[in-house]
């Protein structure tokens, strides 16, 4: 394998000084560097008998590094003369007692600077620039009759002055220039080479492409044409490269396609869906059009359809799913309809219980996402290691038990739709940090790959922890936090919607009927004990009780008696003060009654404010506003709660 930096060393001495700069700062890195001693011409065919796609970079020095820069399609790093390298040449090659006049001999970027020296030593220099090989010699003759005692330069400089026994010295590169040098030479070569890999990966995915691909030049020339294109025009690459594309295809070229961006137009009688981008590089300017037959795009988005069904990878619910009627419900529905229409990062907050994935699926069916994946991941319910795994996806043999072939993540499986993280309060810390990166980048590197995927997908997240405290309390990252708390919903509880439970319990009865078909309604007084009782497991514990209540009831319709017979079953609502299950509307409320009734509106107090301060971040003052009531106020009454 051929190294991908070359080092052309003018003389021996610089060669030598090269490699002893490799060992002692590289010594790792050896197999990177060839070194080869060579001058001007012999340098220039050097290289074109070692011409090889493995080299990515040359160093070299003075003229000659000019010369394989003028001649090499290559970049050229070029060992650097400083002034100090010019002095300590001088110094070496002369005796102040005896020299008088000193040359220096060589290409500009050796002579520059060299009125400094004749400052710092005081001496007189002559410099003698030369722009090629062929001047060398009548540079020296020109020193030799003009008195020249001594002459340092190049090497070409140098030779020539010997040849004519004039005394000659070559300024040599000290080790930092050229360990500074190599390093720059190391770092193109990297850059090169990620370039390279870079430009495979596009020309690969340009020419399997299922998309006709073409591009042309500011005189509308083509410059790329891939495979799909030559199926579709009927034409090979090599017939059309450099030719103008109205030959082929003149729908392409009008102003029309131009001003739209996209239009159906019938090319070789296929009926195409044609797009158009516009790239502007400077003084330089580029179209490319992406052409896709539309019965294709018809085939594969049924197929499409078909797998993200057979994987479930759909959303089954729809904002009107989410039954109420009660102003705290109406102002979240109104909310998440708003924010549906963005594609900013949604965090939802609230209870168990309360619907939270219902709400999300809505806003992915009300979204411009609706057709693509919606993909939903608790992350409490898998250990770390796992949800790593389950977040990003591995490659094949990333880690023992990892599957054959390895496995996507959810972030590429919800690409071009939702990904739902509920209960992110429950994701570790160390993995955080990685989510936050894929959150900012919108890419993602699966377990054991060294491959970036890009992604395009929504992310919504769900918690019923207070993640402003468990920011304070260094449990979850607070520039994280930050990001997913872009746009924020609060779920009420039951109990701040107590109006909507006789249509949630409806409803429930109506889904559940093929429990006991025989059920065909709720009675009214059966409604009104569900809307006293607290529900502190929401939703869901409604749910729960109602198909309890489904399976116990004889007879054609719910009424409180049943309420009351499933209450029964249930701890929490068993264990609530007597009064609370009994209290009938119809009777004026006893003293027993009315203490405990204040029971339960005092808990609902506690709640809302609670709520409040979670939705404004523990701000008391913005809190009490929205309360009506005074800062202190509000902060006397929670002191209350928290020592109950």
């Amino acid at each position: 394998m051929q190294a991908p930096i070359l080092i052309v060393a003018p003389f021996g001495q610089l060669a030598e000084d090269i490699e002893l700069v490799i060992a002692e700062q590289f010594p790792e890195k050896k197999k990177l560097f060839r070194v080869v001693e060579a001058d001007l011409e012999d340098a220039r065919k050097l290289l074109e008998k070692n011409t090889s796609d493995a080299i990515k970079v040359i160093v070299s020095r003075g003229g000659t590094a000019r010369l394989l820069a003028s001649v090499a399609d290559l970049p050229v790093v070029r060992i650097q003369v400083s002034v100090m390298d010019v002095m300590q040449a001088v110094l070496q090659a002369s005796d102040r007692g005896t020299v008088h006049k000193i040359g220096i001999s060589g290409f500009d970027n050796m002579v520059y600077g060299c009125e400094e020296i004749e400052k710092i030593l005081g001496m007189h220099f002559v410099e003698y620039v030369i722009r090629d090989e062929k001047e060398a010699e009548g540079k020296v003759q020109a020193a030799l009759q003009e008195g020249v005692d001594v002459l340092v330069g190049d090497a070409v400089s140098v030779r020539v002055a010997k040849k004519y026994g004039l005394k000659a010295k070559v300024i040599e590169s000290g080790k930092q220039a050229i360990l500074q040098a190599l390093q720059e030479a190391v770092l193109i070569s990297r850059v090169v080479q990620q370039d390279e890999v870079k430009s495979r990966m596009l020309s690969s995915v340009i020419n399997k492409s299922q998309d006709g691909i073409v591009a042309v030049d500011g005189d509308n020339k083509i410059i790329l044409f891939n495979p799909e294109a030559e199926l579709i025009f009927h034409r090979v690459r090599y017939e059309v490269m450099g030719k103008p594309l109205e030959e082929f295809c003149s729908n392409l070229t009008g102003k029309q396609l131009r001003e739209a961006g996209e239009i159906m137009t019938d090319i070789y009688g296929k009926q195409m869906l044609v797009k158009v981008s516009f790239i502007q590089n400077g003084s330089s300017s580029f179209t490319i059009y992406t052409l896709q037959q539309v019965s294709e795009v018809q085939r594969l988005e049924q197929s499409i359809r078909k797998k993200l069904m057979a994987k479930g990878l759909t959303a089954k619910y729809h904002m009107e799913d989410v039954i109420g009627r009660s102003r705290a419900c109406q102002n979240m529905k109104n909310k998440a309809a708003r924010y549906a229409l963005t594609d900013s990062t949604i965090l939802i907050t609230g209870e168990s219980g309360t619907g939270k994935e219902m709400l999300v699926q809505g806003i992915h069916n009300m979204s411009q996402r609706a057709a693509g994946p919606f993909v939903a991941v608790n992350c409490a319910a898998l250990p770390e290691n796992l949800l790593e795994s389950e977040l990003f996806g591995y490659v094949d043999g990333a880690f023992t038990g990892a599957r054959k072939g390895g496995r996507q993540g959810v972030f590429e499986m919800a690409h071009g739709g939702t990904l739902f993280l509920d209960e992110i309060g429950e994701m570790p810390i160390s993995l955080q940090s990685r989510l936050l990166r894929v959150l900012q980048e919108r890419e993602v590197m699966p377990l054991g790959s060294e491959s970036i995927i890009p992604i395009d997908v929504r992310v919504i997240a769900a918690t019923n922890q207070n993640l402003a405290d468990m920011v304070a309390q260094g449990t979850f990252r607070q520039d994280l936090y930050y990001r997913l708390n872009i746009l924020r919903i609060h779920m009420p509880t039951l109990s701040e919607r107590r109006e909507d439970i006789p249509l949630l319990a409806r409803s429930m009865v109506r889904k559940m009927q093929k429990l006991n078909p025989q059920l065909t309604s709720l009675t009214d007084s059966a409604a009104e004990f569900l809307q006293r009782l607290p529900w502190p497991g929401n939703i869901r514990q409604l749910s729960n009780m109602i198909e309890r209540i489904m399976l116990l009831t004889d007879g054609t319709e719910i009424d409180r008696q049943d309420v009351q017979m499933a209450c029964e079953d249930d701890i929490e609502i068993r264990s609530l003060p007597h009064g609370v299950q009994q209290a009938s509307p119809a009777k004026p409320a006893e003293p027993e009654e009315e203490r405990n009734e204040g029971h339960v509106l005092r808990n609902v107090e506690e709640e809302t404010m609670y709520r409040i301060l979670q939705e404004e971040d523990y701000n008391y003052s913005r809190a009490a506003k929205r309360l009506g009531i005074h800062r202190t106020t509000l902060w006397r009454k929670m002191k209350k709660y928290q020592q109950r």
